[in-house]
């Protein structure tokens, strides 16, 4: 059996290595449909969205003017701090107790995303870096991303590169729906996918290549992002400086 201090140093190696790690069964199948079911009321309308929680659309089905039932042509919901249910997992301990550690001390939150990947529109996510989208220095936030359905290589689940976390911010460019790194700066043979089942977690750097396919499956992709910063991250975009709740005592 494994002791906990050696699971904790393996981790750790990991999260050096490769810039990421995958933590089976974080969430149960129970919650997970309550989460799942939680999205699902704020994209289709059946629950009105709080003060702080917004909603985004597809971008193509958004230019067409094109409405999906029952949510289908949303991409994401933002703001979920302020969503009580969700609430419960950005600031649970079964998530802190990895990230207090990777941020050197007690997080704040950056942020907390559901993305939706609607079945057959959720549009593709290119390979991108999460740092140069985000203005706190230095680059070295970690994200923890849950599933709550099987996240598969129809329905866009996550590719990595394993180790480029290491090698600094590259060039991003701005496409019509997307800010990208262009191929020529990182081997798309290197591209790893992570096939997740639903409640399990990948906790990654926030220099590390990823990205996602779109969804050509009959089924959503719906999962939540929870980004977070530690005592030693500070803000350098435009003033006044946003307010990074503290989520761990």
């Amino acid at each position: 059996m494994v002791s906990d201090v050696a699971a904790g140093r393996q981790v750790s190696e990991q999260a050096g290595r490769d810039g990421f790690f995958l933590v089976e069964g974080l969430v149960g199948a129970d919650d997970c449909a309550r989460y799942a079911a939680r999205l699902s009321e704020y994209a289709g309308g059946r629950l009105a969205a709080p003060d702080g929680i917004r909603l985004q659309r597809e971008p193509a089905l958004d230019r067409s003017g094109e409405v999906r039932p029952d949510g289908g042509d949303i991409r994401k919901v933002d703001g979920l701090f302020h969503d009580e249910l969700l609430h419960g997992l950005i600031t649970s301990e079964k998530v802190l107790r990895f990230v207090r550690s990777l941020v050197g001390g007690p997080p704040r939150l950056f942020r907390a995303t559901a993305l939706m990947k609607p079945a057959a529109v959720g549009s593709e996510k290119g390979q991108h870096q999460d740092s140069p989208y985000w203005p706190i220095e230095p680059m070295s936030l970690w994200s923890c991303w849950i599933p709550f359905d099987d996240a598969t290589m129809d329905n866009g689940c996550l590719t990595v590169i394993p180790g480029s976390h290491r090698h600094g911010a590259l060039p991003h460019v701005q496409t019509r729906d997307d800010f990208v790194v262009p191929a020529e700066h990182y081997d798309p043979s290197a591209l790893v996918p992570v096939p997740m089942r639903r409640g399990s977690a990948l906790f990654f750097h926030s220099l590390l290549l990823h990205g996602s396919a779109a969804n050509t499956s009959g089924n959503p992709r719906r999962a939540v992002t929870m980004s977070y910063l530690g005592p030693g991250h500070r803000y350098t975009g435009t003033p006044p400086a946003p307010e990074y709740p503290v989520v761990d005592a």
